[in-house]
């Protein structure tokens, strides 16, 4: 599949997509800067975040806005770093993420990956179905935190 040629699924009146152009970021700032991990970011700092990663939309078609986003950070060939999964709170409840992880595991540029990752606080059950668990060894993961980065 060509990169450019957008991976899109549409369903029950719902489309997700990775088309650049069709990803609304003044949308979905205004979500993602409501999630606990995100609180406070910069508008540039998130601009930068999805020009550099694989951004996914979910988009209500009839109402013919974005209701849903996520963010792949990969090489597309070994490793992929899956974030940012956020679904509007006037959305949740329908399966809406479960399909866009869904989506984003049969991705054609995902594929054969040795490991792909996320961090979740809380929403795990949206995830085990899929195959993520718990990492096997945890203390070979290591991370730097800037806590306060997003702080004004």
């Amino acid at each position: 599949m060509n990169p450019s040629t957008p991976h899109e699924l549409r369903r029950d009146g719902f489309a997700w997509s990775d088309d650049a152009a069709r990803f609304d970021l003044d949308q979905a700032y205004a979500m993602i800067s409501r999630a606990y991990w995100c609180r406070g970011i910069p508008r540039e700092t998130f601009e930068r975040s999805v020009a550099n990663s694989m951004a996914l939309g979910v988009y209500d078609e009839a109402a013919g806005t974005q209701v849903g986003l996520a963010r792949v950070i990969s090489d597309c060939a070994t490793y992929a770093y899956l974030c940012d999964v956020f679904i509007h709170e006037d959305y949740r409840g329908r399966g809406l993420s479960r399909t866009l992880v869904a989506h984003i595991l049969a991705h054609s540029r995902l594929q054969g990956l040795r490991r792909f990752a996320l961090i979740t606080r809380d929403a795990h059950g949206v995830y085990e179905p899929f195959g993520f668990a718990n990492m096997q060894a945890p203390t070979r993961y290591m991370e730097v935190v800037w806590k306060d980065r997003y702080k004004e």
